[in-house]
């Protein structure tokens, strides 16, 4: 019983499987690139303008939420895009996509507590950190069960949906990055 246990509780000395290589399609790999590059760059500059004091800035963009979101969101961009573009499953596929797994839940949590232009409500906007809280879980079983396919298209969904579209969203009449980006 006893060597039962420390051979289940010892590191494995098998050798990690291969670099899988490049999974996706490329023209998926294409859009994802040029989506992510558009969004990082727009980002850069809208807060470059703040952070000149070119562009107003709007009294909810003090509030700590924000702080942690924006400080967690923006790195999670270039992460995820290198993460996506690169070979997958070696130790650097995996210590980067914790990496990347973690500034997610905190931007999901962060983004919960902003709520200043749905009058303290929430958003159909929240719905990225809702998919976001529940595929990081999903996208970790089904990369522990051998799951890839699966695995990929959680981290997928939640990169489009999260990181794209809500990225694309932060721009509207209203928000922040708009401000920044326009005032």
């Amino acid at each position: 019983m006893t060597a039962a246990l420390t051979n289940l509780d010892a590191p494995s000395l098998a050798p990690s499987p291969a670099p899988t290589g490049f999974d996706l399609h490329p023209a998926t790999r294409g859009v994802l690139l040029a989506s992510g590059l558009m969004i990082g760059a727009v980002s850069a500059y809208a807060l470059g303008r703040a952070a000149l004091g070119v562009a107003p800035t709007p009294p909810e963009a003090k509030e700590l939420a924000v702080f942690i979101h924006l400080a967690t969101v923006l790195p999670s961009l270039p992460l995820g895009l290198y993460i996506f573009l690169s070979r997958k499953g070696g130790a650097r596929h995996r210590l980067l996509g914790r990496v990347w797994m973690v500034l997610m839940v905190i931007t999901a949590i962060a983004a919960l507590f902003i709520r200043h232009l749905n009058d303290g409500q929430f958003s159909l906007i929240h719905i990225a950190s809702v998919v976001t809280l529940v595929g990081i879980p999903l996208a970790i079983n089904a990369a522990r069960q051998r799951r890839i396919a699966a695995h990929r298209m959680h981290l997928l969904t939640m990169f489009i949906g999260a990181l794209l579209v809500s990225g694309v969203l932060s721009f509207l009449p209203g928000r922040i990055m708009w401000t920044w980006l326009f005032g």
